[in-house]
């Protein structure tokens, strides 16, 4: 078992726990985890360089890194790749697709970092990380996470969302309903003693004691 605070038995980090610390390689130098402390910061791993599926991902992220930064928040990829093929891919990536990658690549050669964030799954491949993503808020907390199978390209307007929801949230206190995309209501949280229950259902705009939906503020 470990002794880190931040890992479970199964060497996955968890929901609202510190991060696993790290200190690598990139293709913007040496990096680490404190680097980033006070900004959100989006962690992706993808199985390999020059593949079909982590390119349409990287263009995607590449595309999309002006939403993330005007959310104050940082992409940072990775994968079980040499600082070598990640700097001749992206260039690839630039050269055939006109789309430059402007955000660091840790290069995790010896799986350091994977190994930490549990992004290698032995039931896929024992040599590759699957494609993990990782929210972690601006002290350093994991809050969210998503693993997707080595097969499917991911969403990125749903991170986006995600990072929204969690941003909103945080600030605000309240969650986020199905479907939910910004701009929308969101839900307030649900009573905790008998007494305010019953405020609750007697308010005309709640639709249940339980569930009562408000604009957020801003």
């Amino acid at each position: 078992m470990s002794d880190h605070p931040s890992l479970s038995v199964s060497g996955l980090p968890r929901l609202g726990m510190p991060a696993p610390v790290f200190e690598a390689d990139s293709t913007h130098g040496r990096i680490a985890l404190g680097d980033f402390s006070g900004s959100w910061l989006v962690l992706f791993s993808h199985p390999a360089d020059f593949t079909p599926v982590c390119t349409t991902e990287f263009l995607a992220f590449a595309r999309a890194q002006e939403e993330f930064e005007k959310r104050g928040a940082v992409l940072l990829g990775l994968s079980i790749d040499s600082i070598y093929a990640h700097l001749a891919w992206l260039q690839r990536l630039e050269e055939k697709f006109g789309v430059r990658v402007n955000f660091p690549v840790i290069a995790d050669h010896n799986r350091a970092v994977a190994t930490a964030y549990g992004m290698v799954m032995p039931g896929e491949s024992k040599t590759e990380a699957s494609r993990c993503l990782f929210v972690i808020d601006p002290n350093g907390v994991v809050r969210a996470m998503i693993y997707y199978p080595m097969s499917a390209g991911r969403s990125i307007p749903e991170v986006l969302r995600l990072l929204d929801s969690l941003q909103l949230t945080t600030s605000q206190g309240l969650a986020t309903p199905a479907n939910w995309q910004p701009g929308d209501k969101a839900i307030e949280p649900a009573p905790r003693t008998i007494e305010e229950a019953r405020v609750r259902a007697a308010d005309p705009t709640a639709d249940d004691w339980f569930y009562r939906l408000r604009q957020p503020k801003g």
